[in-house]
């Protein structure tokens, strides 16, 4: 009888406790993403892992950074991470095709490939839109900027409508270069993100 009461009791304590899910977060970047210039622990991704911590989101954001990256690496960069696919991507990628001048149509047609690849894999996606620094004018910078909201409504997936919103072009949040945040940047960035994680968690 004391055998049957035990093991009833366990597994009633089993169903009021499930097993805690492991949801993993891919993040598929340039050195924005990497945290050029500050710590690996600086860096937005780390920072956003301590957001999702202290408010007891249960995922394991995975940095895939990679400094100096175009969209042309992109479709083979997911297709990498597809390998073991995660619950979510965040695609971050485009603003070194801005900066070298590349044709907006061939930047489009990168990330189109990547998302149509995680949209085939029933992979969850958030792209991070990129603007052009505003010193850079002209046709190309106009159709770069209207990628991303195209984009995503093609595919009808989450935007963040700029990946540097609050922090590009104010000097005390970034390095010296101007252009790559530095610590506190990238705090602010991993506070934004969240924002449009939230309802998708």
């Amino acid at each position: 009888m004391k055998t049957l009461v035990l093991l009833l009791f366990s597994v009633m304590a089993g169903a009021q406790s499930p097993p805690s899910l492991n949801h993993s977060l891919v993040i598929i970047g340039d050195s924005l993403t990497e945290g050029y210039g500050v710590s690996a622990e600086e860096a937005f991704p780390a920072q956003l892992q301590k957001i999702f911590n202290k408010n007891g989101n249960n995922w394991k954001v995975i940095s895939e950074g990679i400094s100096g990256s175009t969209s042309a690496s992109a479709p083979s960069r997911v297709r990498w991470t597809l390998k073991k696919p995660p619950q979510m991507v965040i695609l971050a990628l485009g603003a070194n095709d801005g900066l070298r001048g590349i044709e907006a149509s061939a930047t489009e047609k990168n990330l189109d490939q990547a998302l149509a690849l995680l949209t085939e894999a029933h992979v969850k996606v958030i792209l991070a839109g990129m603007k052009m620094p505003p010193n850079y004018q002209g046709r190309n910078k106009d159709q770069f900027e209207k990628i991303y909201p195209r984009l995503a409504k093609k595919y009808h997936i989450q935007l963040i409508p700029f990946l540097l919103k609050d922090v590009a072009g104010i000097s005390s949040l970034n390095q010296k270069d101007g252009i790559h945040p530095n610590a506190k940047g990238h705090a602010i960035i991993a506070k934004n993100i969240y924002k449009y994680l939230q309802p998708n968690l």
